[in-house]
């Protein structure tokens, strides 16, 4: 049964292949002063940060640049652009780049002006924003984290080995987004790949939970069913219009909040994969890959009727003479048998963990209750020891 919600999502989203150009639409509506926030330069290489600058000159804007955001940013990171906002008084954050640009951008928006230390303030004690906001807009040139229409932000403490998301409400949420998916074309094949099965495990940690057979359930079904027709063309050609865009607008619809609404959310593969992160600074979505057959086979039995449907609904299993358990078998089969056609990493030990790690993951693993079975820190264990 669908309980009380509000849904709001104050995002405002320009997509196609002339979206860049709204940019213009949006500027006038903030200060002079904008932080242009990127990663490690592949914007130079593709002309969008020339195209980007253009833009911002024409519209009389000062620009103070932070680049150099790595895939998982440190907080050593947000300190230095917390200090950068501040310093110059920023009116609006411009992130470009892929979706832990657009985390640290939201993160720095929302600590700048913190008294307190923000990593304890915001990622440990999970505290509401209660200081200056700094807007944020995002031009995205990478699909996976959905991080153009949430609140969400992971950063990275490497002394303590702690990787740790929080969501920031809805006033931290990006004021604009644009998404053209020519803008994609040049991810390199693995981290394309990443990207498409962190959108996958974004959907699947909101449709393994809750209440049942909602409306949510069922546009997660399609929205799945679409994320596979369209990854196994992009496998083929990265550059095919169509497929890309449909991916990169999947993508968004995974985690802009509207799905997850009648469910009580898993997230556990996202804790185990985000704790494997912490200890070796592998990519994101590969975490999540190679740790999700061993939780959700071990997870299964918990959860049947949901696993029935899913192999049923979204992988095509044909049911006639199969009990529910051989139903949902085939189902997690499947999605293993495409997970390795689309050059998914399916093991820890290609991310770097060893043996010596896994009670320092397990001990680093936020344990969730919205799932089908809330693990034991044993569990988990034997969950990563599977993964290996």
């Amino acid at each position: 049964m669908l309980g009380t919600f509000v849904y709001s999502n104050p995002t405002k989203l320009y997509f196609g292949e002339d979206s860049l150009k709204f940019l213009n639409d949006e500027l006038p509506k903030y200060g002079k002063k904008v932080m242009l926030i990127y990663g490690g330069g592949s914007i130079k290489k593709i002309g969008l940060y020339d195209e980007i600058i253009k833009i911002l000159k024409e519209n009389d804007k000062e620009i103070i640049e932070d680049g150099g955001v790595m895939p998982n940013p440190t907080v050593e990171k947000l300190y230095e652009g917390c200090r950068i906002a501040k310093e110059n008084n920023v009116d609006l954050i411009l992130a470009v780049g892929g979706g832990s640009v657009c985390d640290y951008a939201k993160a720095v928006s929302a600590s700048a002006y913190c008294e307190e230390d923000p990593w304890d303030k915001y990622f440990i004690r999970m505290e509401e924003v209660d200081n200056k906001i700094i807007p944020v807009g995002c031009v995205l040139t990478m699909v996976g984290t959905g991080s153009e229409m949430n609140g969400g932000s992971v950063i990275t403490n490497t002394a303590t080995k702690q990787k740790i998301g929080c969501g920031f409400d809805e006033k931290v949420f990006p004021k604009f987004s644009i998404l053209n998916p020519i803008y994609t074309f040049s991810v390199p094949r693995y981290q394309m790949v990443a990207g498409f099965f962190d959108i996958m495990s974004h959907i699947l940690e909101q449709y393994f939970s809750g209440d049942d057979d909602n409306t949510s359930d069922y546009i997660m079904e399609g929205l799945l069913r679409s994320l596979i027709h369209s990854s196994r063309i992009a496998v083929k050609n990265p550059k095919d219009y169509e497929a890309r865009s449909n991916i990169m607008w999947t993508s968004t619809w995974a985690l802009n909040t509207l799905v997850e609404k009648g469910k009580s959310e898993d997230w556990m593969v996202h804790m185990i994969g985000q704790a494997i992160g912490g200890y070796t600074d592998a990519t994101h979505g590969m975490t999540l890959s190679a740790v999700s057959m061993p939780y959700y086979r071990y997870i299964m039995p918990y959860g049947l009727h949901k696993f029935k449907r899913y192999a049923i609904n979204v992988w095509n299993v044909n049911p006639d003479g199969k009990t529910d358990e051989q139903i949902a078998k085939e189902g997690l089969n499947r999605m293993e048998e495409y997970m390795k056609e689309i050059g998914l990493v399916m093991n820890i030990k290609d991310l770097g963990v060893t043996e010596d790690m896994l009670e320092g993951i397990a001990d680093n693993t936020f344990i969730l209750t919205g799932g089908y079975k809330v693990l034991t820190r044993e569990e988990i264990i034997e969950i990563l020891k599977a993964s290996m």
